[in-house]
């Protein structure tokens, strides 16, 4: 019964391991995406998971949907989900 309590604190340690290297850290990055994607605004430059880069043109909240334009032409607008995006510049104002 002794050698029983001995692998119970084992793996309490060993969870708690898992958790503080593993979990903690993973839902402190999601929680930094999510307020960097709560924070898109109109004109905010981005990068996208693709490695594309562009400016905001239109927010669709309820469809979770941005456009986002490319290029220097003006005509390359595509729509993406806001997860799509990886880094922000802010617009200057």
């Amino acid at each position: 019964m002794q050698g029983a309590g001995y692998y119970l604190v084992m793996l309490a340690v060993f969870i708690g391991i898992f958790y503080f290297m593993i979990i903690r850290p993973q839902k402190k990055e999601q929680q930094k995406q999510e307020a960097l994607l709560s924070s898109l605004a109109i004109g905010d430059s981005v990068i996208t998971t693709a490695g594309f880069y562009g400016v905001i043109i239109d927010i669709l909240e309820e469809q979770g949907v941005i456009i986002v334009e490319f290029g220097n032409n003006k005509n390359c607008r595509i729509p993406m989900k806001k997860s799509a995006v990886i880094e922000v510049e802010k617009a200057e104002q």
